[in-house]
């Protein structure tokens, strides 16, 4: 299984180490998931604009990719006036509806102030409805005031947060996981049984 952890701005670093920290976490409570840390300030992404995947950048294409070839998610946003930042919101223009449908989401953002915490809940969750994504009950807010100096996270409440979110993460994606692995095995079964009656009759 392969969580990818985004983090979705060309600008700052906190919300790049907001998601690393998630992956890490997921990485040592569960060595078997590959993650990966994709961080938009290093790709030069091109605007959507309805283009074929094809006919865009090779950076564009490639983020495209990534995304598409992951099971799972954190996303991770500064808040930019009261909202998340357009290159986050670009990505989601770029791809096929379908690309993240029954796919698991979490997320982490931060902010300068304390009063924009429900932004997740406001903006990025009803995307990820209409998308038709899965998002783990609990998300991560953290404040300017939770870093220090050289943007380590010293807060111990957001550490135990980030915990829980892992554990989150890891808990809904093995349960889906296995749950449609046995889905799929009934339907095997169920049909293996048919064809055999077929055959007897």
């Amino acid at each position: 299984m392969k969580l990818l952890g985004i983090s979705g701005t060309i600008v700052g670093a906190k919300s790049a180490i907001l998601v690393n920290e998630i992956l890490n976490k997921v990485k040592k409570k569960d060595p078997d998931i590959h993650a990966e840390l994709l961080d938009l300030k290093y790709y030069n992404i091109e605007f959507s604009d309805g283009r074929p995947i094809h006919d865009y950048n090779e950076d564009t294409q490639k983020i495209i990719r990534k995304v598409m070839a992951a099971d799972f998610y954190i996303i991770g946003t500064p808040v930019f006036n009261g909202s998340i930042p357009a290159p986050l919101k670009n990505l989601f223009d770029l791809l096929p509806p379908a690309a993240l449908r029954h796919k698991i989401m979490g997320f982490v953002a931060v902010g300068g102030t304390f009063q924009h915490y429900l932004m997740i809940e406001n903006q990025l969750k009803p995307i990820a409805g209409y998308l038709r994504a899965f998002t783990t009950p609990s998300y991560v807010y953290a404040h300017n005031s939770h870093f220090n100096e050289k943007n380590e996270i010293m807060d111990a409440d957001i550490q135990t947060r980030m915990n829980n979110l892992a554990e989150e993460l890891i808990f809904m994606q093995r349960n889906l996981f296995k749950n449609a692995e046995q889905e799929a095995g009934t339907l095997l079964s169920a049909t293996d049984a048919e064809r055999m009656k077929t055959r007897v009759g």
